[in-house]
C-alpha cells in the first residue's frame, strides 16, 4: 500500500491519544514508510486537552509540525471546533460521535461518525474507543495493515498489558466493520 497521511489525531488527555499515535507511527515504520509523532498536551494532562501530529508517508517527511491534516480524528468537541479547519478538501474526519454532538459544518470533506466510546463501553473496556477509531481510519486509508498495527501494539503497550491485545484487535475490527 502506497500514500501519504497527515493526522491529527485529538481529544482529552487520558482517551489514549498520544498512544494512538504512537501506535500508527510504528505501524507506519513496520511497512517500511517514513514516520513523525508529535505529542501536544496541555499542562493539566489527564483531562486536559491532548493532540499528536502523526505522518506516515512513503516521501521524506520535512517538518512533524501540520498546518493541514489529510485525516482528523477527535474524541471531544473542543478539538472538533479547533481542528476541523485544518482538514483538507477531499480529507477525513473520524469522530466519537458518543462525545461530539455535532458534526463538521463542510460538505468538502468525508465524515465518519462512530460511537467509539458507546460501543467500547459494550466490550468492557473503555480504553478500546480510540483503537475503534484508528480501525475506521485504517478500512478508509490503508495507509497500515491490520497485521503490522497487531505488531506495533505489542511493541507499544507496556508488556503487563500485553494480555489486553486479542481484545484490542477486536476493538479495531469493530472500528473497521462500523458502517454508519
Amino acid at each position: 500500500m502506497t500514500g501519504h497521511e497527515e493526522i491529527i489525531i485529538a481529544g482529552f488527555g487520558g482517551q489514549g491519544i498520544l498512544s494512538a499515535g504512537r501506535i500508527l507511527a510504528y505501524a507506519g515504520m513496520l511497512e517500511g514508510k517514513n514516520v513523525s509523532w508529535l505529542p501536544s498536551y496541555g499542562p493539566e494532562m489527564r483531562g486536559g486537552t491532548a493532540n499528536c501530529h502523526v505522518i506516515i508517508s512513503d516521501e521524506p517527511i520535512g517538518s512533524p509540525i501540520l498546518n493541514t491534516a489529510t485525516t482528523l480524528i477527535v474524541m471531544n468537541a473542543p478539538s472538533l471546533d479547533k481542528f476541523e479547519k485544518t482538514v483538507v478538501p477531499g480529507g477525513k474526519v473520524i469522530i466519537d460521535s458518543s462525545l461530539v454532538e455535532r458534526k463538521p459544518s463542510r460538505d468538502d470533506i468525508d465524515i465518519y461518525q462512530i460511537p467509539a466510546t458507546m460501543l467500547a463501553s459494550e466490550m468492557g473496556n473503555l480504553t478500546f474507543a480510540n483503537i475503534i477509531l484508528l480501525g475506521k481510519f485504517i478500512k478508509q486509508t490503508g495507509i497500515i495493515s491490520k497485521e503490522n498495527f497487531a505488531i506495533a501494539l505489542e511493541h507499544i503497550l507496556p508488556e503487563k498489558k500485553h494480555y489486553l491485545i486479542p481484545e484490542e484487535i477486536k476493538a479495531l475490527e469493530v472500528g473497521m466493520n462500523y458502517c454508519e
